[in-house]
């Protein structure tokens, strides 16, 4: 709950009410976690309380780190930094190009939230949104404080966690690219992806796949002397060769597919049985028509 956003002209809160933070969306709790496992369970007390009582000063970005001023029990707050390690262009190229595969993920960010798949689309670049460990978000504080995060620190993680609530894209700037830059850059390569699109041009569809009577048809003219008809060997019956075949399933008629593939297999054994009768009618026909007109051709000599 904001209590307080004195102190910032971007707004982020710098004091969360006696609740704390309350409900949150799932992208808050995974952040939460990470401080919540903490085990130094006094030092993170005295953060709350910090958190809560508005020790916090001052929250502000500046470039991909976030600056804090944290009032201790000296007179002077002290300076604290908190950043995550950022993903370089080549790493956002990946996870560009396959946020701008899903509409649903586009769609989702653009309304704030974020999708809960989200690690999907950084999977491509080997690297992860959410820090897998609070070792990886780093920090520093002017506190005499040796451990880290120190109690001013985990404040300011505390109150980073609200922020988080209100806009997801802070975790999307921390990693390297503010939301207007993620945003231009998805609508950038969406409107490539569909370009390309609209200038592909599918191959011409054979007529042979829209007409099966022609799969046992060869219209044009052979020479006898150059061709030798034999019959399909066992399991060579073109089925085998095009793999399984994506038929539809109904629970309620469960040998409905073997028996159309057996029915499928007789019909191209049928056929492929008349379609050798006819060539070799044809073969017999053209030797009877080339004897004959060379014993014709002999009488005439």
């Amino acid at each position: 709950m904001v209590v307080s956003t004195t102190g910032n002209s971007n707004g982020i809160t710098t004091q969360l009410g006696q609740q704390g933070l309350g409900q949150q969306p799932w992208w808050v709790e995974q952040w939460m976690e990470l401080i919540n496992a903490y085990r130094f369970k006094k030092r993170l007390e005295r953060a709350w309380d910090y958190a809560r009582s508005g020790n916090v000063v001052s929250i502000r970005f500046e470039g991909r780190r976030v600056h804090a001023r944290v009032q201790g029990t000296g007179e002077d707050p002290y300076k604290v930094k908190l950043w995550l390690d950022v993903l370089n262009d080549e790493d956002w190229g990946y996870v560009l190009e396959a946020l701008s595969l899903k509409a649903r993920w586009s769609a989702q960010l653009l309304a704030g939230i974020m999708p809960q798949d989200i690690e999907r689309a950084f999977a491509a670049s080997g690297k992860r949104l959410f820090p897998f460990k609070l070792q990886e978000v780093r920090s520093e504080c002017t506190c005499p404080d040796k451990a880290n995060p120190c109690k001013h620190v985990s404040a300011v993680y505390y109150l980073m966690g609200d922020r988080f609530s209100e806009d997801p894209f802070v975790l999307f700037q921390l990693r390297g690219r503010t939301r207007s830059q993620l945003l231009a850059d998805l609508a950038e390569r969406r409107r490539q992806g569909a370009v390309l699109r609209q200038e592909h041009v599918p191959h011409p569809v054979h007529a042979a796949i829209a007409d099966p009577a022609r799969w046992w048809r060869y219209d044009a003219a052979l020479d006898p002397d150059l061709v030798v008809i034999t019959p399909a060997l066992e399991g060579e019956s073109g089925l085998e060769g095009a793999g399984p075949l994506p038929l539809a399933e109904e629970p309620r008629f469960p040998e409905a597919n073997r028996l159309f593939l057996e029915r499928l297999r007789e019909q191209g054994m049928a056929m492929g049985q008349l379609a050798m009768v006819r060539a070799m009618a044809a073969g017999a026909d053209s030797t009877t028509n080339g004897e004959e007109s060379g014993d014709g051709a002999g009488a005439v000599g």
